[in-house]
């Protein structure tokens, strides 16, 4: 009788551990919709700003009427990467520092026998690529 009495408490108290354990899951994905939930309603506030509209429109390379957009080109011809990324200082091999005479005197030298350019500037920038 008392094993009988024992198995249904163990399977009654299984019961009761197992459905705490989804209550548990549940709060959990109330507390990430609800999460969610703030970040659009920031999002949303942030588009009624017109400052905020008007810098989404520069970044996809709108202007205001009267402005004039210009883009940086690369020595191909093809658009700089909007996208700034900074190299980690630790990977940069250091460079030995330099006396300042060294220096002055190498710009003496290469002002009596500057440097040929290797290839002559662009004297018209169409955007055809040719």
């Amino acid at each position: 009788m008392l094993s009988l009495l024992t198995i249904s408490y163990a399977s009654s108290l299984r019961a009761y551990l197992d459905q705490r354990e989804h209550i548990d899951d549940l709060k959990g994905q109330i507390a990430l919709r609800e999460a969610e939930i703030d970040d659009l309603e920031r999002e949303k506030r942030r588009w009624e700003d017109p400052a905020y509209v008007r810098q989404q429109a520069r970044d996809l390379n709108y202007v205001m009427p009267g402005e004039t957009a210009y883009v940086v080109l690369d020595e191909d011809g093809e658009p700089l990467d909007g996208e700034a990324t900074l190299s980690d200082p630790d990977a940069v091999a250091p460079r030995q520092p330099r006396a300042w005479w060294s220096t002055a005197w190498r710009s003496v030298e290469v002002a009596g026998h500057p440097p040929k350019p290797e290839k002559a500037p662009a004297s018209k920038i169409n955007g055809s690529g040719g």
